[in-house]
């Protein structure tokens, strides 16, 4: 599968992190519709490693992004 230069190590990070996260929702669906890290950090105001640490799990985005995320995606189609 090819994910717009996603790294298969962050794929799968993603597939297996909690989808309770709004920076997974927000990974899943970048990653399905190939947009890329730098134009999601832009977008958000925030660094490309934020975006990767969303992405995975790792980091909880702050309430003002998570805010910014759950609108975006709820105006799209999302299927998990």
């Amino acid at each position: 599968m090819d994910n717009r230069g996603y790294a298969t190590r962050i794929v799968r990070a993603n597939q297996e992190a909690d989808i309770k996260s709004p920076g997974v929702k927000l990974g899943r669906f970048c990653i399905k519709k190939e947009y890329s890290v730098r134009e999601v950090a832009e977008y958000f105001g925030v660094s490309r490693m934020t975006i990767y640490k969303w992405f995975t799990g790792e980091w909880i985005p702050r309430k003002e992004h998570e805010t910014k995320i759950n609108e975006m995606l709820s105006k799209v189609a999302f299927v998990q």
